[in-house]
């Protein structure tokens, strides 16, 4: 092994930065079904985010739903932030473990039925603390 550390998943998410994240693990729907939910709510203010979570009709809305109230009381937890100044700076989706079962088919064969799990990553901020990029500054002719 090596001894090399890996950086903290705070470090990895937020760096420096002032906010909050929530994960929820081994989400029993398929990947792309939540991520069509998640691409709703990135970037909004979070009490949007929260109503449009609410009467969404997707089924993947719920769990969504749970990852980000629970960033948002992460935040006002640890971090002494409020609820009306966070955003959704990010949220992914990613692929858990596939289980994988067996359907009986024709003439003794069988196929195979894959059931999928996600991982779901909420990351908030408070409005003034987003990452801005950097200015691209117009390049100056060097004289010879």
């Amino acid at each position: 092994m090596s001894n090399t550390e890996r950086p903290s998943r705070r470090a990895a998410l937020l760096g420096d930065r002032p906010g909050s994240y929530a994960i929820a693990r081994h989400v029993r729907m398929s990947p792309t079904k939540v991520r069509r939910v998640v691409d709703l709510v990135r970037g909004m203010p979070v009490q949007d985010a929260l109503v449009t979570l609410k009467f969404a009709p997707q089924a993947a809305s719920e769990p969504v739903y749970k990852v980000v109230a629970s960033a948002v009381a992460n935040a006002e937890q640890t971090d002494a932030l409020r609820a009306e100044q966070l955003f959704i700076s990010q949220a992914f989706v990613d692929e858990g473990v596939t289980m994988r079962r067996i359907r009986p088919r024709a003439k003794g064969s069988a196929s195979r039925i894959l059931k999928r799990a996600a991982h779901i990553t909420v990351v908030v901020e408070p409005k003034g603390a987003a990452v801005q990029p950097a200015k691209k500054t117009p390049k100056t002719e060097k004289e010879a």
